[in-house]
């Protein structure tokens, strides 16, 4: 089985039909074209992006209480926080798809597991691709908010670092002006990312 074929795409975009809302759909469909645009821009498979875009909502339908028992169901729950399970379980998607996809279908490259399993809180040490699906994620052409198109105008201009860095910083100051709770990993993420952008100096993409 060809996972990266457009007959595979396409098979899986008719499932997402049965799993998710038009307007979820739409912003699937959005994130999934994004981040080819972006693989292409950034010297990424574009393939791989796009399969990952497409995927990384998989599990966007289960509500609260159905994610939680998505995650038992699949045996997360000894894997991942129970705090989070308890308090976050809109940001459980990416995991518990990753692991029902790797299960149904385990041609699919790991990478692009991984890129759907971070999408929502992100981690260290993210690869080009999971940058490349957290920030079609947030700029794909169906999200307005205030900033969105200064972050659009960034694409190709500077590196994919710092574009997945003010994307990153974005989100966290609108959970900050929420005053809602983060998940744990949160600020030592960004703690990461300034200590190593501290080290670089930003520049234009070259």
């Amino acid at each position: 089985m060809d996972v990266l074929s457009d007959q595979f795409y396409s098979e899986r975009a008719k499932e997402l039909k049965d799993r998710v809302s038009e307007k979820r759909l739409a912003h699937i469909e959005g994130v999934a074209k994004c981040a080819a645009m972006l693989a292409q821009v950034y010297g990424i498979d574009e393939r791989k992006a796009r399969l990952a875009g497409l995927l990384h909502d998989w599990d966007k339908g289960y509500r609260n209480n159905a994610m939680r028992e998505r995650v038992c169901d699949l045996g997360l729950d000894s894997t991942l926080d129970p705090w989070v399970v308890a308090n976050l379980p809109e940001v459980l998607h990416g995991p518990t798809a990753a692991a029902a996809l790797s299960r149904s279908f385990p041609e699919i490259p790991p990478d692009v597991i991984h890129a759907i399993e971070v999408h929502t809180v992100a981690c260290k040490d993210m690869s080009d691709l999971d940058k490349i699906i957290y920030v079609a994620d947030a700029i794909e052409p169906n999200r307005n908010y205030d900033g969105v198109d200064a972050i659009r105008a960034e694409v190709g201009k500077v590196q994919l670092d710092d574009l997945y860095r003010d994307v990153y910083k974005h989100w966290l100051s609108v959970l900050l002006e929420k005053e809602v709770v983060m998940h744990p990993d949160t600020i030592d993420i960004w703690n990461e990312m300034v200590y190593d952008g501290s080290r670089k100096k930003k520049k234009k993409f070259d």
